[in-house]
């Protein structure tokens, strides 16, 4: 089986997840980077074969960093202030910065996410029923999960919070509240990485085939069999299916992942802030039509536009731009709660004992 991936020296973090969260991070902002590009057969077809693992990989890993959350008062604060806030900020953020630039008009309305920030409100959704999800049986707990995601794309509920992609993906991430430990370890074998090469060549493959077969919106998780104008058997067997799929190319691409640390494994503390940056770059340049030129639609501008994804990745996840955003990102916000119980009962401590640097700086931790 291998030994645990090392700890990164002085951070208590896995090498593994930052590097795995990174390189997927960078197949997020490269595929909406293609979103103008999609009339190209290579690039629709690429478009395609991130989008079935690309999302669902982030969702397990997010449930596997939730099992532990029992909503005790410092992972409730947690949850304000590094999901809450930054939906309510963001979501704000782009509502505004579309109909100034866009012209589009739209209200602002913090019950109807926009473009990325449905993420944030399904976490908030998902981390909260986590305690109920962790009480069941694994098996039980992934059963009706997966019901709860055929009811969600049988019927429409897009209204409120994006309710639909809420349900649809929430299998991956009760998927990730019950692996332990050694399922992520099954992933070093040595045939489970070679076998998960011709399983991603064949992933691809499809997709290039798919191409006039089958809409793009499957791999979206964001439409009811209705909206997508098939039947519950086909809708069933689609939902089954491409959650397999998914499942099984997010396992061959975290086979390939390296479990030391890379240069690049500093870089995937910091995915919250490409994902929530990035749409600005991306969507000015499709609002603006900055990529309507001839060339941008030839191998070598979908290529150039493939390198402007992954370089604007890579940025958006450094050191210097996450400490400019960690006020909006990651907000202290320690005036807002109540001091624990532990502290409030503590007995008082002589004036110049508690003005100590020691005493009053407090220790930052983040979640996965």
């Amino acid at each position: 089986m291998g030994q645990r991936a090392p700890e990164v020296p002085g951070t208590g973090r896995d090498p593994f997840f930052d590097n795995a969260k990174l390189l997927a991070m960078v197949l997020v902002v490269a595929g909406h980077a293609w979103q103008p590009l999609k009339d190209s057969h290579a690039v629709w077809s690429a478009y395609l074969f991130l989008y079935m693992f690309h999302m669902p990989l982030f969702i397990v890993i997010s449930g596997y960093f939730s099992r532990s959350f029992v909503l005790k008062p410092e992972q409730g604060k947690r949850l304000l202030t590094g999901v809450a806030l930054p939906y309510l900020v963001f979501e704000t953020a782009y509502t505004l910065y579309g109909n100034v630039v866009d012209g589009r008009h739209n209200d602002l309305s913090l019950l109807s996410p926009w473009y990325l920030t449905w993420f944030l409100a399904a976490l908030f959704v998902w981390r909260l029923t986590a305690p109920v999800w962790r009480a069941m049986h694994p098996y039980l707990a992934v059963g009706l999960a997966f019901a709860v995601a055929l009811i969600g794309a049988a019927t429409s509920v897009s209204g409120i919070l994006n309710l639909d992609r809420v349900l649809q993906f929430l299998p991956f991430f009760v998927i990730g509240l019950v692996l332990r430990p050694e399922h992520w370890q099954l992933l070093r074998a040595r045939w489970v990485r070679i076998a998960s090469v011709p399983v991603l060549v064949a992933g691809a493959a499809f997709a290039y085939w798919a191409k006039g077969r089958m809409t793009a919106q499957w791999a979206m998780h964001n439409h009811s069999w209705g909206e997508l104008h098939v039947s519950w058997p086909i809708g069933v067997a689609m939902v089954l299916g491409t959650t397999l799929c998914s499942l099984v190319l997010s396992a061959a691409f975290l086979a390939l992942v390296p479990r030391r640390r890379t240069w690049f494994t500093s870089l995937g503390a910091g995915t919250l802030c490409a994902y929530l940056l990035h749409g600005f770059f991306v969507r000015t340049a499709a609002w603006k039509g900055w990529f309507d030129a001839a060339f941008w639609h030839t191998p070598a501008g979908e290529l150039a536009v493939t390198v402007f994804g992954v370089a604007l990745a890579l940025i958006l996840t450094s050191a210097p731009v996450r400490r400019f955003f960690r006020p909006v990102m990651e907000p202290r916000m320690d005036w807002a709660f109540r001091m624990p119980l532990a502290r409030r009962q503590a007995p008082a401590r002589p004036a110049e004992e508690a003005s100590t640097p020691a005493a009053t700086a407090g220790s930052r931790t983040t979640g996965g």
